[in-house]
């Protein structure tokens, strides 16, 4: 990211946010990151830092918080290591055993188990595998205190029970001499002390030559002479010669694990990089915690939609006295990109728009931010500034000079992915003038398609804003009675700045206030109020346009929902009508069945003339009915050009419209009328106008069947017989039986299908259970016709 000047991260007052972050670290390390904290601009980057840190803020905030603690650099100490025979120190080896302490409890805590709740932190740590043998074979070696264990190896065991043997001895020893010494009175008050690593009598001076032993030492004033008895001499060279010989042993055990460790150097960085990053992330999410922080929408491109946020520093201050801190809302929708904010001093301008600035660094940082998860917020490439007084005495700028140079930048550096932060524009110089060229400034700025948060006094600038497109007014809100800043950012309207009244609140003569008055004139009052009512009047106008708009998508959507219903009904209606006419041809066919076979009976009858005359009667009036059925039918199928929208082919998923079943198209016949389907375990050669193209089912849907009206009024017989009928004929007629059924709200029907091979009656049963409202399907007892019926219990 860039940022301009060099100092806006101090001016926003973001170094007060990192010495917050330095304080929560618990390593050196961490802290030096946050001196050279980076500013991202990818989005992928900083959605991926924010996750972290929100993971590491819910595992702070639950009962089993992550674990990680004090540690200190052992970067210095695997270089040395590195070195091919190198001895590491014991403190060296302590501070890499801090080290893999830390990263094997890291790794414990981020299990598998744990991989769904904290995914972001999981991949941090499974790039590296942590090999526990390296924190073993320290910790065999060295315990807590950073002292080498006894039992570090079998030489070391026996060399310290010898050292402890001979000290016991000579304690025995020496305390035989201090008392016989003692009784004839050769010893000082003090009796004993230490000189060069052994124990000595504290002698005076007049006796020393009448104790036997070696001196070391003297007082300084010469008057206690410190000796070595000679009974102990023996014991103490043994005891300073096992300290050698432990000393070697030492030696030798940190060169055996020096060289154990030294393969594994690379593995023991990458698990304190490790650490140092996790630290960083728990850092973050601790203020965040502070700060009630969290992670907003965010989004690619520069955008602010900011809803209840506060400013950090501001938060944080007010908590430590339990005041109150008031949060405040950033949108800007449509083309806006700019708000000139406007008001009295003291009201919480240059508070807002650092506190825009402070949250938009602390994002883009990788940190949290103190406002509701609603809120939405881009990204900017650039940030510039001009914020506070920028005075400069090396370079023999004045505050004026500063702020055209810093202009001066911004409208050749700045564009689109710019956000820019003025304070007090157009100030330090002849109002007039000054507001001139700043309204120049603006009007440039605003051309490169920049979004800015500028705060000013200025009345052009306010007019400016609010006759140029993508800029707009705010104001910090100000009650007039108690004439006090409430600190409430209202984006829409101008800000006065109040100063005649705040003058005779703070006692200032009206005089001079009168005076003043009258100098200015009615017009520079006018300029605001004028603004306010045709902000309001343009407001006003903007909800009923946007109101008339929703009007009319309501009434669209109204017209075409009542077209779709039209046209469905007339299709229900002329399906009704053909459902008739297709029950008269099937008691039609009954009738035929019936004369057929009667027929056959009275073949040899004398009657048979007459039995043959009724058959082709009613062959007769099957064919009319069929004539009818027919013509209904090519009617539906016009209809049914009106409703499809798509051409059916292969490959299609359909449903019918008799029934609601789901299936799908695998072969057309030549003349594209019928189509063979496949629906479950059955394939059907089914016509195209009782197909009804749909998007490829999720899952089997249930039949939802609609129950119309019947306006014929005809008795409805809850049986039929399939038995002789082809499969497709069956099938057919069961679903126009079935229809009616639930038409005429029966309770139960009853089907007859015949035994022989089982063929028909699972496909019964399988069409049976494509509609919802069944309740029950059985087949009675074998004397009543056993699997030859299925009877079946509606909803």
């Amino acid at each position: 990211m860039n940022l301009y000047p060099s100092n806006i991260v101090n001016s926003i007052e973001f170094d007060k946010i990192v010495h917050y972050l330095k304080e929560e670290c618990n390593g050196e390390l961490a802290s030096i990151y946050f001196d050279n904290l980076q500013f991202e601009t990818d989005l992928c980057v900083i959605e991926s830092k924010l996750d972290e840190v929100s993971e590491m803020k819910l595992s702070l905030q639950s009962v089993d918080p992550f674990p990680v603690s004090n540690y200190f650099d052992s970067l210095p100490d695997l270089k040395l290591l590195e070195i091919d025979g190198y001895v590491l120190s014991i403190e060296s080896l302590q501070r890499i055993n801090i080290i893999l302490r830390i990263a094997s409890k890291i790794y414990s805590f981020l299990n598998i188990s744990r991989q769904d709740i904290y995914p972001n932190l999981y991949k941090i740590v499974r790039v590296v595998p942590f090999d526990d043998f390296l924190q073993r074979e320290i910790v065999r070696v060295i315990d807590e205190n950073g002292e080498i264990k006894s039992d570090a190896s079998l030489e070391l065991t026996m060399i310290r029970r010898q050292i402890q043997s001979f000290q016991r001895d000579l304690d025995r020893v020496f305390k035989n001499c201090i008392s016989d010494f003692r009784s004839k009175g050769f010893l000082t008050e003090n009796v004993e002390s230490v000189k060069n690593g052994r124990r000595v009598l504290s002698v005076p001076a007049e006796h020393k030559r009448k104790v036997k032993g070696i001196i070391h030492d003297e007082s300084t004033s010469g008057k206690t002479t410190f000796i070595e008895p000679e009974a102990v001499i023996e014991i103490n060279n043994e005891i300073i010669e096992l300290e050698q010989e432990e000393k070697r042993e030492i030696y030798r055990i940190l060169k055996e694990l020096s060289a154990k460790l030294r393969p594994y150097a690379p593995a023991i960085r990458q698990y304190q990089s490790i650490i140092v990053r996790m630290d960083v992330i728990y850092a973050k999410a601790r203020l965040a915690i502070r700060l009630k922080a969290v992670k907003p929408i965010l989004k690619e491109k520069p955008h602010f939609s900011v809803l209840k946020a506060f400013h950090p520093l501001l938060y944080l201050k007010n908590q430590k006295i339990d005041k109150k801190t008031i949060p405040f809302n950033f949108q800007l929708f449509g083309k806006n990109r700019i708000v000139v904010i406007s008001g009295p001093n003291a009201g919480g301008k240059s508070i807002t728009l650092k506190a825009i600035g402070l949250i938009q660094l602390m994002l883009q940082s990788g940190n949290l931010v103190p406002m509701d998860p609603l809120s939405e917020i881009g990204v900017f490439e650039n940030i510039f500034g001009d914020i506070g007084d920028q005075q400069s005495l090396e370079d023999e700028l004045s505050t004026y000079s500063s702020r055209l140079k810093n202009a001066k930048e911004f409208v050749e550096n700045a564009n689109d992915k710019s956000l820019i932060l003025i304070d007090e524009f157009g100030s330090g110089t002849d109002p007039k003038m000054g507001g001139a060229i700043a309204e120049g400034i603006l009007k440039e700025l605003n051309q490169k398609g920049v979004y800015g948060v500028i705060t000013t006094h200025f009345g052009n600038l306010k007019m400016f804003a609010f006759k140029s497109e993508s800029i707009l007014n705010g104001c910090m809100n100000f009650d007039t009675e108690t004439l006090s800043p409430t600190y409430e950012l209202i984006i829409g309207r101008p800000g006065s700045s109040f100063a005649f009244e705040i003058a005779n609140k703070n006692g200032l003569p009206d005089s001079i206030i009168n005076y003043a008055r009258k100098r200015i004139g009615k017009n520079e009052n006018a300029v605001d109020e004028l603004l306010i009512d045709l902000l309001r009047e343009r407001n006003d106008l903007q909800d009923q346009l946007n109101e008339l708009d929703e009007k009319q998508k309501k009434l669209q959507k109204l017209i075409h929902s009542y077209e779709e219903m039209h046209k469905e009904l007339e299709y229900k209606r002329k399906k009704h009508k053909l459902d008739i006419k297709e029950t008269e041809i099937q008691k039609a066919d009954d009738q035929v069945r019936m004369l057929e076979k009667l027929v056959k009976e009275l073949r040899n009858q004398k009657n048979m003339e007459k039995a043959q005359e009724a058959a082709e009667k009613a062959k007769l009036d099957k064919e009319k009915a069929m004539e009818a059925a027919k013509q209904i039918t090519d009617e539906i199928v016009k209809h049914h050009g009106k409703l499809s929208t798509k051409k059916l082919a292969e490959g299609d998923f359909v449903r019918l419209r008799a029934g609601g079943a789901n299936g799908k198209i695998i072969k057309l016949d030549k003349d594209g009328e019928k189509a063979m389907v496949i629906i479950g375990d059955m394939t059907m050669t089914i016509r195209l106008l009782d197909l009804v193209s749909i998007n490829e089912p999720l899952e089997r849907q249930e039949l939802k069947v609609k129950k119309d009206i019947v306006t014929d009024g005809a008795k409805f017989d809850a049986k039929i017989d399939l038995r002789g009928l082809r499969m497709p004929d069956a099938l057919k007629a069961l679903e126009v039986f079935v229809d009616k059924a639930f038409i005429n709200s029966s309770n139960s029907i009853q089907i007859l299908h015949g035994k022989g091979d089982g063929i028909l009656r699972k496909a019964v049963k399988q069409k049976i259970k494509e509609y919802k409202g069944i309740k029950s399907i059985s087949h009675p007892s074998p004397e009543f016709g056993g699997d030859g019926i299925t009877n079946v219990e509606l909803l």
